[in-house]
């Protein structure tokens, strides 16, 4: 185990880490996999699929940033809510004032908040609503009421998993996201992580009885295959499960930050949530020093940023 850096430390590099690995996929978003292979991404890249300045982040961070304001400002999932919604509808927490990239569950559940003041959980509960856009935006819960009683921290993160994304399937995803994060911020290495993460598992969802076809989903996951398995076997759309195992995949088999995203986001396809969801991970493992300062330089809104991880820091002190 490694020394454990300050609470704030940890929350700053998260999120630096996130938005980093966000950006470094917005601007080739959607290209293939043979497409990066031909012509990887190594440095932080301007334009591209949307058209952003270089450091620009997307919707990944956008969200995150808005589950760690709703800390911020004393947490309550109707905040989570209110946030989202605001991002889309009034651009909260966008990079250069507008929002440019979203999924259609994300979309469809935030119109639905617009519509409806005494909304909340406006995700669909259907088994094809299961994207990755509640994983994309779950990290900053490992930092508000960690040490719960697991059922207690499981509602909480359905909860707010289920402002955009309601299935069961989504809210495991992100559980798990979370618990490989608990581990990491205890100072384990990301192997062991991974090994403390699936070895407590099966208990726990059998605790929080989630059904065995569910809990079956995550097999490649909780066998501890994972890591050995074939990059031609890594899928890396939009899927939730796809998204949290290509994650785990790259911050298992790599060694800096920057292997570790650059790998994420030469997967291709789903490049910016690939990035962002692997880059949280990664930067609070390896912390912001670890984080090319060529890239930190150049990252939207970088001092605002930090001084979100400060005050949600001190919001959970």
């Amino acid at each position: 185990m490694t020394a454990i850096p300050s609470r704030e430390s940890q929350l700053r590099s998260a999120l630096l880490g996130l938005a980093v690995g966000d950006a470094l996929g917005v601007p080739v978003e959607f290209q293939s996999r043979p497409a990066r292979r031909q012509d990887p991404v190594v440095h932080m890249r301007e334009y591209g699929t949307h058209h952003q300045p270089a450091g620009t982040w997307s919707d990944d961070a956008s969200l995150t940033f808005c589950l760690a304001q709703a800390i911020a400002d004393g947490f309550s999932v109707g905040k989570v809510a209110e946030y989202s919604r605001r991002w889309y509808y009034e651009n909260l927490w966008t990079p250069h004032g507008r929002v440019f990239d979203i999924g259609i569950t994300t979309r469809e559940a935030l119109s639905r908040l617009q519509s409806d003041p005494d909304l909340i959980l406006a995700g669909k509960t259907d088994e094809y609503s299961n994207g990755n856009g509640s994983l994309m935006r779950i990290l900053p819960l490992a930092f508000y009421q960690e040490n719960a009683p697991l059922p207690e921290r499981f509602e909480l993160i359905r909860q707010v998993s289920a402002v955009t994304h309601g299935h069961i399937r989504s809210a495991v995803a992100c559980f798990l996201y979370l618990e490989i994060a608990r581990h990491l911020r205890a100072g384990h290495s990301p192997a062991a992580a991974y090994t403390a993460m699936r070895t407590a598992a099966p208990a726990q969802l059998l605790e929080l009885n989630i059904p065995a076809h569910e809990a079956d989903k995550f097999e490649r996951i909780l066998s501890g295959r994972l890591p050995d398995i074939a990059v031609t076997a890594i899928d890396s759309g939009g899927y939730v499960m796809h998204t949290l195992e290509a994650s785990l995949w790259c911050l298992l088999r790599h060694e800096t930050y920057a292997e570790t995203v650059l790998a994420a986001v030469n997967l291709g396809d789903d490049t910016d949530t690939t990035g962002a969801v692997t880059g949280g991970l990664a930067g609070l493992y390896y912390g912001e020093a670890a984080i090319p300062s060529e890239w930190l330089q150049v990252l939207a809104r970088r001092a605002d940023i930090e001084n979100l991880a400060h005050r949600a820091t001190e919001a959970t002190a």
